[in-house]
């Protein structure tokens, strides 16, 4: 006998759909490009959806995760539901402001379409090139599908090492990306390159992916791979080549290679920083006499996704906060109702809870609360400011040894380029605030997504670049590094401080 059907209509996409009745949602919204941060094991609440219409069974995890009031309203942890009649679901998750690059790339003569890939853990950007122009003719994002498997790299490879078939559902997801991107000319498609992170490119080519799960986080194999669209399944012409470029070392990946070559990092005397700020936070500081480069585990709290109203950058998410007068206010993604806050408003939440006096140094809220209001209804929690600390020690810690290394201080630097979304909306000033960086304002610079710009360099040009050496340095085997991030947990101190108004205000 069949199993019955049930509705679902999946807003604010207005996508309906028919599916068996019990089905759980994990099977069912990752196909809609829906994130499982902590991989289904409902301990994150990053999965929040809310019944409008229709109505879902409050689980055990539910009642740990949401208020009464919430629950009544319809909130409901995704990874812990199955739809067992009919449907509304309204789902914050979608509809993500996604980074790609609006450079320009100068063509070397090259003849025929290339396609440059940015797989990230998160999100993916891709974009068609005319070779010979350099001019980008089309542009795809989407979130990465294996998000269903958890929001950080370990959860991946713990996915895949259960089990999990995580290669399949990233070439079929990117062979979609392609096809999509060329349309029509497809068959003009001569070239491809992909970056990503060290998990990404294994998960990719589907290599070995068990040395990363332990100390010293060593993989054999990271090589540049080289596939053709017939092993891949990609409707491309059979002579198109398709490459990953390599890795440099552990958790340093083709990402920050092709960050250190859209940076120009080494192509000049002076010393120049690229920190990429995502749950694996990627260091390199170098110029042309070579590269020390570094990776740290900063955790999903740079994306809010370990922070209880945490959400992405989409409509509703307070993104920036600021202190006018004593008065607290809020920039909310959308110009709509705030429904949670998004990495870089937790970033300038803090840094105004610090300026304020509200904030201790040591990150205790001062009233004995627990609670740090930012705007109504959206509040930060003792244990979502100590996810930031965890955060932003990770990052800083692994700055200060990599310039220690190096024999050099912060004023030394030239640059200081932060990468990705999150080092693109991020303000100096509270990024400076909350002690994430180290260094005079004047030296730091937003400078997107290069990863995804450095693969098109890589597409574009007549040859590979010429780099110096450049040393993969494993924080996790230094023995300084504990003692170091011990140190970078408090925030700095700030003289005259003084207790804020309880006023809160949206812009």
């Amino acid at each position: 006998m069949r199993a019955a059907k049930v509705r679902l209509r999946l807003e604010p996409l207005g996508i309906e759909m028919d599916v068996a009745h019990g089905t759980p949602l994990t099977e069912v919204l990752p196909a809609q490009a829906f994130e499982f941060p902590c991989g289904g094991l409902g301990i994150c609440a990053g999965c929040r959806v809310r019944a409008s219409a229709g109505s879902l069974p409050v689980t055990a995890e539910d009642r740990a995760a949401f208020s009464p009031e919430e629950l009544a309203r319809g909130w409901r942890l995704a990874c812990q539901a199955q739809a067992t009649s009919s449907l509304v679901l309204e789902c914050g998750q979608w509809r993500m402001d996604m980074l790609a690059d609006d450079a320009v790339m100068r063509g070397a003569g090259k003849r025929g379409l290339g396609i440059a890939i940015d797989l990230g853990t998160t999100t993916i950007a891709a974009q068609m090139i005319d070779l010979q122009s350099g001019d980008v003719l089309a542009v795809e994002t989407r979130l990465n599908p294996q998000s269903a498997s958890g929001s950080d790299v370990m959860s991946r490879i713990h996915a895949v090492i259960s089990g999990v078939n995580l290669t399949d559902t990233i070439r079929e997801t990117l062979g979609g990306i392609v096809e999509q991107l060329s349309g029509p000319r497809i068959d003009e498609i001569t070239e491809i390159v992909l970056v990503g992170n060290t998990v990404m490119h294994h998960l990719f080519s589907g290599l070995d992916i068990e040395p990363l799960a332990h100390v010293p986080f060593v993989s054999p194999h990271l090589g540049e791979q080289h596939f053709s669209a017939e092993e891949l399944h990609w409707s491309l012409p059979a002579h198109c080549p398709i490459r990953f470029v390599r890795c440099i070392g552990g958790f340093v990946g083709s990402d920050i290679l092709a960050g250190i070559v859209a940076t120009g990092m080494t192509e000049h005397e002076d010393l120049v920083a690229l920190i990429d700020l995502g749950t694996n936070g990627e260091i390199a500081i170098g110029n042309r006499d070579g590269v020390v480069c570094a990776s740290t585990a900063a955790g999903p709290a740079f994306e809010a996704g370990t922070i209880r109203m945490g959400m992405r950058a989409v409509a509703g998410a307070i993104a920036h906060v600021s202190v006018a007068g004593r008065i607290l206010r809020a920039s909310v993604i959308g110009h709509t109702a705030p429904r949670g806050i998004c990495g870089s408003g937790l970033v300038d939440a803090v840094a105004a809870g610090l300026a304020g006096g509200a904030i201790l140094p040591s990150g205790r809220i001062v009233d004995g609360s627990k609670v740090f209001p930012v705007v109504d209804p959206v509040v930060l929690s003792q244990s979502d400011i100590r996810q930031l600390q965890l955060a932003k020690a990770a990052i800083a810690s692994g700055f200060r040894l990599l310039l220690s290394r190096i024999g050099v201080e912060p004023h030394n630097l030239k640059k200081i380029y932060l990468a990705g979304a999150f080092g693109n909306y991020v303000q100096a000033e509270s990024a400076i605030r909350i002690g994430l960086i180290e260094a005079p304002k004047e030296l730091i610079e937003s400078a997107g997504n290069t990863a995804l710009r450095g693969a098109k360099h890589m597409l574009v040009a007549a040859r590979a670049p010429a780099l110096p050496q450049i040393e993969h340095v494993s924080l996790a085997s230094d023995p300084q590094f504990q003692d170091e991030f011990a140190r970078c947990m408090a925030f700095p101190p700030i003289e005259n401080a003084a207790t804020p108004m309880v006023m809160h205000d949206l812009r």
